[in-house]
């Protein structure tokens, strides 16, 4: 016993002495602009084992560090980095508390407000409008390479899918057309992204959305500033910020259908610069099985290099030269060619025989140089120059011949009239014909170019009373489209297309549209007590001409030109009015001019519309509501020819006169956690839309989703409810989320009676849950399954027949991110 009791003491002795000199680290990590915890911040000390996460609160602790001094590291993807020094004294605990702001919000280099839209959480409530951020904190937990799904929960935004991973991606906003994003401002980093943003502006570039670092949306007046198209709203994509010190990040993600994703980067920045280089690869072998077998799959390569050269932060006159440089190349063995309902039901994943040599390969380029300079505390003048070109030669299957004798018929008019053109249809699915020239398939090739030079001064002031921000841009901006196409002759042979004969490149659509803008704008920010306004006034001087060389003049000499011009020039005022209750509760009012521009012909007016918007915000630390209503009286509603919709191509825009749109866009979040006043964080998001869109007067269209248009009738491809649930739960090293979308009834062609089923996209609901979990201090690993449910459901009835969403798929991977 005596024995026992002196081993009992000599550990209870030893355990004193070991811990005598040790002391511990607790306190909270809080996001500045929101003033709530931050889960999962990576807490640790340089050079030791000691380091921990923070719970769903925000709060931490680190134990049984030995008395000294240390550095102390903290870091979190999306926010700016905090080193700073402590000292550890024995038996004593040391209480810390720091605010994180978002990498955004402290770029060195620029002028947020200049180049960003939002400029971080911390300005949405700010802003006289509706604004939405995701932030790389955000984009990080699902890992969704698919801009679809990441933008479905934002209200008011409008999604028409089309090949499962967000490729082409066709985004409206408050009823706008979706028509390959076309009515909609694309941009990233400030730049306009749009192969030719005025002369033809469908998008079939869009910015690789999974290397993005933050997403920005605006609606309303409160992105009149951006042009050309003001009526739905702005978008803006930031690419990954250079690095507060140091950065290398890798993701490395695989999935169903030979899902492959890699995306890798590292950064540094100096006293007087800072580079960074990036790739990001992105492959699958597709969902969908090609009768008699093939690769139905895509493949994406994307890099980019980002640079700054600035002088001392404290120079007397701050200077700075930004830069990048990206290239991205795609091949997809993507088609326009859907399903029969009949064949939907049946197989809704399959694809036809006559769609097995369809391949779209594009390359897109650019570059831009962004010059800041600071003569004065209060005066910041941004100059960016820039330029992308964008190659895309899109073959595919375009029309079909049921007999030797007989004509040629588009697919679109064959999936929608399938009794009709039996023999057109069994063609397609690999019947063989007895004549060579049963199938033509056309090169859509195109090439594009965008460049132009843009200047913004910017000028703050105050008084005792009153901030002022007056900004002031111009913009000279040149595209162009080079249309050069020519159709092949195919044969089908049991299943299996057999080219019988080559076209000769130029001998179809042969044709350049060219656009000329000079923009600018200005706009005035007042901060008067619990009032913020902002009044802004655009201008827009475009020329457009069209040359249309026509079929038989591959060599363009002219002889068959055709010349077509069109010059408007347009004012575009906005006011936005935002007043601040108390400070929690503040509501905002804006009216704005819609416009988007008409194209070359001249009988084409442009799109122009009065918009309204009135909001209420409410926010606390568990609670955030934001309601808007919105209404958009269109003078003239524009639509364009495009394949896409199951159009010629032409990509002409014609006018659909007067139409009226009006909706509600309501999103409330609440942190359940607040509840359990517990360690862990528990978000709970409900977002919904109402949009009713309509036609204001009869007119006959060659349009086919439109046809013949009544009084009455409601826009195609607008549906009128859409919802979103989402849920997450975090704490310390774990994160799971849950996100669904609901989607209602939307019909095909513009009417106003019940939807006849073969123009109809029935609603859907669909979930996607993924986890990251930390395993250790720089290194996570990944899962998610989309479609959770494995529900088949329809996208899309265009461009030709009937198309699937995504089924279900799983992906897991290993992400690792060192700063």
């Amino acid at each position: 016993m005596k024995t026992f009791t002196g081993i009992f003491i000599f550990l209870i002795v030893s355990i004193i002495h070991v811990h005598a000199d040790h002391g511990r680290i607790m306190g909270k990590i809080t996001d500045k602009s929101k003033n709530t915890g931050i889960p999962g911040v990576n807490i640790y000390l340089e050079g030791t084992e000691h380091g921990n996460f923070s719970d769903g609160g925000g709060k931490f602790s680190i134990d049984n560090i030995q008395a000294g001094t240390y550095r102390l590291k903290i870091s979190a993807i999306g926010y700016i980095p905090i080193e700073e020094e402590v000292v550890i004294q024995p038996y004593e605990t040391e209480e810390l508390y720091y605010e994180m702001a978002e990498s955004i919000e402290v770029l060195e280099g620029v002028i947020v407000s200049r180049v960003s839209l939002i400029g971080g959480s911390s300005r949405i409530d700010k802003i006289p409008g509706s604004a939405h951020f995701i932030s790389q904190k955000e984009l990080s937990r699902f890992n969704n390479t698919d801009v679809n799904r990441i933008l479905r929960n934002i209200p008011g935004i409008i999604i028409q899918e089309e090949d499962g991973f967000g490729l082409r991606p066709n985004i409206g906003m408050r009823g706008t057309g979706v028509e390959r994003s076309s009515k909609i401002t694309i941009m990233e980093d400030g730049i306009l992204m749009a192969p030719a943003a005025y002369a033809a502006p469908a998008a079939y570039y869009f910015p690789s959305a999974g290397r993005m670092s933050g997403i920005e949306v605006r609606k309303g007046s409160s992105q009149i500033k951006y042009g050309p198209n003001t009526t739905g709203g702005a978008i803006n994509f930031l690419s990954s910020f250079l690095p507060d010190d140091y950065m290398a990040r890798v993701n490395i993600i695989g999935g169903s259908y030979g899902y492959r994703n890699i995306f890798a980067g590292a950064g540094k920045t100096f006293k007087n610069g800072g580079i960074l280089v990036e790739s990001f690869l992105l492959d699958s072998d597709g969902f969908k099985d090609l009768d008699n077998g093939g690769n139905t799959g895509f493949s994406k390569e994307d890099y980019i290099v980002k640079g700054r050269i600035n002088t001392d932060p404290d120079a007397r006159i701050y200077q700075a030269l930004n830069f990048k440089i990206g290239r991205t190349r795609e091949n997809s063995n993507e088609t326009y060619l859907g399903l029969t309902g009949e064949d939907f039901e049946q197989t809704p994943f399959r694809r036809y025989a006559g769609s097995q040599v369809d391949n779209m390969d594009s390359r897109h380029t650019q570059w831009h140089f962004r010059h800041l300079i600071q003569p004065l505390k209060f005066l910041d003048i941004t100059t960016t120059v820039y330029r992308n070109e964008f190659y895309r030669n899109w073959y595919k299957l375009d029309k079909v011949k049921g007999s030797a004798d007989g004509s040629f018929t588009g697919i679109a008019d064959i999936l929608v009239e399938p009794e009709v053109y039996t023999e057109e249809l069994s063609i397609i699915k690999g019947s063989s014909s007895d004549f060579a020239e049963a199938l033509a398939v056309k090169a859509n090739n195109r090439n594009y170019y965008a460049q132009g030079i843009e200047s913004i001064v910017g000028l703050k002031f105050s008084t005792p009373l009153v901030a002022h921000e007056i900004e002031m841009g111009i913009r000279f901006h040149q595209d162009q489209m080079d249309r050069f196409q020519w159709v092949d002759l195919y044969r089908m042979n049991d299943g299996n297309m057999q080219m019988t004969e080559k076209g000769v490149p130029g001998t179809d659509s042969n044709k350049l549209l060219d656009a000329d803008a000079l923009s600018t704008f200005i706009q005035y920010e007042l901060n008067f007590n619990k009032f913020l306004i902002t009044a802004g006034l655009r201008y827009e001087n475009i020329s457009f001409i069209d040359k249309n060389y026509g079929k038989n003049d591959p060599e363009r000499t002219g002889n068959d030109l055709t010349v077509s011009e069109n010059r408007l020039d347009v004012f575009i005022p906005g006011i936005g009015v935002d007043y601040q209750f108390n400070s929690e509760l503040s509501g905002f009012i804006g009216v704005h001019k819609g416009f988007s521009p008409p194209g070359a012909q001249k009988e084409t007016y442009p799109e122009t519309s009065n918009n309204f918007e009135s909001g209420i915000r409410y926010g606390n630390s568990y609670w955030k509501v934001v309601t808007t209503a919105y209404l958009n009286d269109y003078d003239n509603l524009l639509g364009a020819d495009l394949a896409a919709t199951g159009g010629s191509g032409t990509v002409d825009q014609f006018n659909g006169g007067e139409s009226l749109i009006y909706g509600l866009e309501h999103e409330m979040t609440y942190d359940l956690a607040g509840i359990f006043r517990s360690g862990f964080s528990l978000p709970l998001t409900f977002q919904y839309t109402y949009t009713h869109a309509t036609f204001e007067n009869d007119f006959e269209s060659e349009y086919e989703p439109w046809g013949t248009v009544s009084k009455g009738d409601f826009l195609p491809y607008v549906p009128a409810h859409q919802f979103a649930v989402n849920m997450g739960y975090y704490y310390k090293r774990i994160m799971v989320d849950f996100s669904s979308k609901y989607v209602g009834d939307m019909r095909t062609v513009a009417g106003q009676d019940e939807i006849p089923p073969h123009e109809k996209i029935n609603r859907y609901f669909i979930c996607d849950v993924s986890a990251n979990y930390r395993i250790a201090k720089f290194l996570e690993i990944y899962g998610g399954i989309f479609n959770l449910f494995d529900q088949v459901h329809e996208v899309s009835r265009r461009p030709a027949g009937l198309r699937p969403g995504m089924p279900q798929n799983f992906r897991f991977g290993i992400k690792a991110y060192i700063e």
